[in-house]
């Protein structure tokens, strides 16, 4: 492990940074009633999220659905079953979309990032119900009918309307779901998934009719009926308007264009962007947008990267690694190329700390954002600590300009190269854990620190893994995660 220019050479990284002058009670304070606002909304949020299923399943029941449920029939009570099963499914399905629209309010209280994995978990759950749904459906009517489930099954698909619609929609969520499946994934290319995965909004649109058109749940002029309108509007208006409608008004707004590609490493190039009042997009530092890039081998290819600095009035830049052919083909872009940008999203700026000292790591690629979050935050000596880390000296991305800017700031940026050890899992390099480098070690005053860490996911939760070994609880523990 070595010291950068921000600190003597040959200075280990185990005595303490100095302690900066402690800052006002205000802005302590502040900070706390930032993250107590945050918390409350996020669980807001997830009350929201559940009492939307709890309010579909009581609009049923006082719709007549309870007379139903204690129908000692036992048709009716299966067919009860499976309506329920199908209200709750639907309704999750809506509550995925919603996560999944990229809602400002949403992004900046649990984080984009977070909104999209509990969207993901949600997707089996869901289709099991679904699955569950068209089965006790079927059971429930061919038990009232007399026939078998098979007969039953001919003669909803060619009897009732909108049938065939809703088994198009059932077969529509199977794809989108096995597509996930990591085994999957990892065969297919993203842009064959990414394609596949976009099946989920046509499903949900395929589905609309049997439900308005078929039994009592969505009979005109009911309460059970405004509620489902309702919801579809949010659904698929907040996907409309934050995934289409607005990133045009920004990308029209802003003229974003390629000024400029230089590669600064193998595999990797930093792309200037010019545009129109860029330091109106409200970028705070650590952010990371969506990217569109309008020439012909990538206009169908949408790229999440953050700035690798901060957006000025006229300019821009963000760095990219090559990690297959969809970022590969950015190493080529022509000069003049028109770009579309959705966001600044995510949480992994300055705005969510909640103790005085920062405490940052980053590997490869991932130093990008830190750049950002480096060079946004208020920062004085001594109050924030960086370590950089890589395999080898060619995975050193914009490391000058970090200790430059740690130069400036009295920040300690500290380096780590070097591959790790051939036996256990560690995030360190094979020096620094024989020289018994850990965490504490390198950031001193962990404690009263924010800890922040970018890098590939399985090395960023061996770090996430001893920082919570240490007792840095998980408000403090800021991930964002890259592929590299």
């Amino acid at each position: 492990m070595t010291t950068t220019r921000t600190a003597p050479r040959g200075t280990p990284p185990h005595p303490a940074p100095p302690r900066p002058t402690p800052g006002p009670a205000p802005d302590a304070r502040r900070r706390r009633r930032a993250w107590r606002r945050r918390s409350v909304a996020a669980d807001g949020l997830q009350t929201a999220c559940w009492a939307s299923v709890a309010l579909a399943v009581a609009l049923w029941l006082s719709s007549g659905g309870a007379a139903t449920v204690v129908d000692v029939d036992v048709a009716s009570v299966v067919t009860a079953a499976g309506i329920v099963a199908g209200l709750v499914a639907t309704d999750l399905v809506l509550v995925m979309i919603v996560l999944a629209a990229r809602i400002p309010w949403i992004d900046r209280t649990v984080g984009h990032d977070h909104a999209l994995a509990v969207h993901r978990s949600l997707g089996k759950p869901v289709l099991y119900l679904l699955l569950t749904h068209g089965a006790l459906i079927t059971v429930g009517y061919a038990l009232a009918d007399g026939v078998d489930p098979v007969a039953e099954t001919v003669s909803i698909f060619g009897g009732i309307a909108d049938a065939p619609l809703a088994y198009l929609s059932l077969l529509l969520f199977v794809m989108v779901v096995v597509s996930s499946l990591v085994v999957v994934r990892r065969r297919w290319p993203y842009e064959a998934w990414h394609v596949v995965h976009l099946l989920t909004y046509a499903a949900v649109l395929v589905a609309l009719p049997h439900q308005l058109s078929a039994g009592s749940v969505m009979a005109t002029g009911t309460p059970q009926r405004a509620y489902w309108i309702a919801l579809y509007a949010l659904a698929v208006g907040s996907i409309g308007w934050f995934r289409f409608v607005r990133p045009a008004v920004v990308s029209l707004r802003h003229r974003v264009r390629v000024v400029d590609v230089v590669e600064i490493a193998p595999g990797v190039v930093s792309i200037h962007l010019t545009g129109h009042d860029l330091d109106r997009l409200g970028v705070r530092g650590g952010q990371y947008g969506i990217w569109r890039f309008w020439s012909a081998s990538t206009w169908w290819h949408a790229h999440p990267v953050s700035f690798s600095a901060m957006p000025t009035r006229d300019a821009a830049r963000i760095t990219v690694r090559d990690l297959g052919a969809g970022s590969a083909r950015l190493g080529r872009l022509r000069r003049g190329t028109r770009v579309s940008l959705e966001g600044p999203y995510g949480l992994f700026t300055d705005d969510a700390r909640t103790k005085p000292y920062l405490a940052v790591i980053a590997s490869g690629i991932g130093v990008t954002p830190v750049r950002t979050l480096v060079d946004s935050a208020t920062l004085r000596p001594g109050e924030a600590t960086v370590l950089l880390r890589a395999s080898d000296a060619s995975q050193a991305y914009l490391w000058d300009e970090v200790v430059e800017l740690g130069r400036g700031s009295g920040t300690a940026v500290y380096s780590m190269v070097g591959h790790r050890p051939s036996h256990g899992s560690t995030w360190r390099s094979a020096e620094a854990v024989a020289r018994g480098v850990t965490l504490r070690s390198v950031f001193p005053h962990l404690d009263e620190s924010d800890l922040y860490v970018c890098g590939p996911p399985a090395w960023s939760d061996l770090v996430v893994r001893d920082a919570r070994a240490e007792g840095v609880p998980e408000h403090r523990i800021h991930l964002e995660r890259f592929n590299s």
